[in-house]
């Protein structure tokens, strides 16, 4: 009896914990949903409670989202630089974290860091200088400029981020590999690439996820209203001096934020494997 009170004492624990973790991160998503439906009368009346609806659901948000705005080419913009930060960020950063865990020595750990400490530069102290860049090179007001920029802080830490995944990979799985005819090169992309798909797939969410967030940069680079991404175009386009559409604005974060908190729930356990798998040998 003593025992079974105790499992169902530890059972409802776990069940409260996840509960309120639950609530705790899915709170956001139901807010942004909750309000992107509600009606203007209804959301602003003080009286009213924020999680019910006084008045019937209306689409007047989402129909001022996407008929009185460029929110779908701004989704189509952000895509378009995601996926071509994110390839680029692999070529160069899985390379050159295998690299660093591999070729080189007692130095290769410092200069590892000193990579990383590239990331942690803050853009506000580089936008200046990044600008003179793009604008020699012609790309200003264009997403190529974007394509060019963001894998300066992307890089860094996949880099990083890859090197403490491959000095996890025991080095005799790859010399097994050269035993057996391989070279180096040869092992690397077919026994320790595959090996690698968590910290690979962590590195390409980490990387499109600042991509998404990211706003200096954008906002300096890019004029045009057809050329903006979400980060840029909702806040400037659906704030209105001291007018806020909120509505609509929780409508465009709750559409961009979707798919990529779907992409996390799919994927997070070789996502959590990737970012400590680099921390256990």
């Amino acid at each position: 009896m003593l025992d079974r009170t105790k499992r169902w004492g530890a059972l409802s624990t776990r069940v409260g914990i996840l509960g309120v973790l639950t609530f705790f991160f899915a709170f956001p998503f139901v807010w942004m949903l909750i309000t992107a439906f509600k009606r203007t009368s209804d959301l602003y009346d003080l009286k009213h409670n924020p999680f019910l609806f006084y008045e019937p659901p209306t689409l007047e948000h989402v129909k001022r989202l996407f008929f009185e705005t460029l929110y779908g080419q701004w989704l189509l913009n952000t895509a378009f630089v995601g996926i071509l930060v994110v390839l680029i960020t692999l070529l160069l950063a899985v390379p050159a974290g295998y690299a660093l865990a591999r070729l080189t020595r007692n130095w290769g750990a410092k200069l590892g860091i000193g990579i990383f400490l590239t990331y942690l530069v803050p853009p506000t102290l580089l936008f200046i200088p990044l600008s003179r860049v793009v604008v020699n090179l012609h790309l200003d007001d264009s997403l190529w400029s974007l394509v060019l920029v963001y894998p300066s802080f992307t890089v860094p830490f996949s880099a990083w981020l890859m090197m403490g995944f491959f000095k996890a990979i025991p080095k005799d799985v790859e010399e097994a590999a050269m035993v057996d005819g391989y070279s180096r090169m040869g092992a690397f992309v077919r026994v320790v690439v595959p090996i690698s798909f968590s910290g690979i797939l962590t590195v390409a969410i980490f990387s499109f996820t600042l991509v998404m967030q990211e706003f200096v940069y954008a906002v300096t680079f890019i004029s045009s209203v057809r050329n903006m991404t979400v980060g840029i175009g909702v806040p400037t386009f659906l704030v209105h001096g001291d007018v806020y559409f909120w509505g609509s604005l929780m409508a465009g974060c709750f559409i961009a934020s979707v798919p990529i908190a779907i992409i996390y729930n799919f994927f997070v356990d070789r996502f959590i494997s990737g970012f400590t798998m680099g921390a256990v040998k």
